[in-house]
């Protein structure tokens, strides 16, 4: 039995096609399969598309798309076509201390992190806007709710997010469009720690060689509260399905007890 569609009840529009980005692993991967399992149509989205990674289906639509450019951009929009709802998740991670952190490399993460989620948004909010629905679901991260060690750029890029969603929900509010925060916590299971540490470059400064060995050894730390990507997909599925959802979902154990705590 094929499970019930969807809608925005304050519209009455059906609501079944997500175009998600950064789904090559992690979090984007496991959103793409949790939306495709309840029968909408995915249009996922990556850097060097890879067909291996999701199950084949009629309903599946695997596309290239490198968020700071801005001619991938506009491609993958209008191959894409009529959307429901935009899933903001590609980004990249940084771990070092600031003065270790080049301004080509700072740029680098503001340019994914950031810019690519607002450019990807101001995209997709035309058609939007025309249709009077949609939902712009932009994935963040809990240290933005505190302050962390090694962790400068990569937050402000984030916390720029955040920023920019609450604001935009506003402008967004009289069309009938919604925009929504996913704050997952810390996610063992995805690449990010790989991820973050290959742009370290291994040149954490002299300086902070001593924090920089105590935030890895409390990284290897096992602990029972942590976020799954199914948390996360779980996450963007309420953001996208319940018009009544608050702004910020937090997604994970502890992104949940961090969020508690303020």
């Amino acid at each position: 039995m094929s499970r019930p569609t969807p809608c925005d009840p304050r519209i009455g529009v059906l609501m079944n096609t997500i175009l998600i980005t950064g789904c090559s692993s992690g979090f984007g991967l496991a959103t793409a399969r949790y939306f495709l399992d309840r029968e909408w149509t995915v249009i996922a989205t990556m850097r060097t598309p890879r067909e291996d990674v999701l199950p084949r289906s009629d309903r599946l639509r695997i596309l290239p798309l490198d968020v700071t450019d801005a001619g991938s951009i506009a491609r993958v929009v209008q191959a894409a076509g009529p959307i429901d709802v935009l899933v903001n998740n590609a980004g990249v991670g940084l771990l070092n201390a600031l003065e270790g952190v080049s301004m080509d490399m700072a740029r680098e993460v503001f340019e994914t992190n950031t810019l690519g989620t607002i450019a990807m948004t101001k995209a997709v909010l035309p058609q939007f806007r025309a249709r009077r629905s949609g939902v712009v679901i932009n994935v963040t991260s809990t240290v933005t709710l505190r302050p962390l060690h090694l962790l400068s750029i990569y937050t402000a890029s984030k916390a720029a997010v955040n920023a920019f969603t609450e604001s935009l929900a506003l402008e967004l509010e009289p069309f009938g469009v919604r925009a929504r925060l996913v704050l997952p916590g810390r996610a063992p299971e995805t690449g990010f720690g790989n991820n973050a540490r290959a742009r370290m470059g291994m040149s954490v400064p002299e300086a902070y060689a001593d924090m920089a060995a105590d935030v890895f050894a409390r990284l290897q730390q096992p602990t029972q509260e942590i976020t799954r990507s199914l948390d996360v997909a779980e996450a963007v599925w309420r953001a996208a399905t319940d018009p009544t959802c608050p702004m910020r979902l937090p997604a994970g154990a502890d992104a949940v007890a961090w969020a508690k705590a303020g």
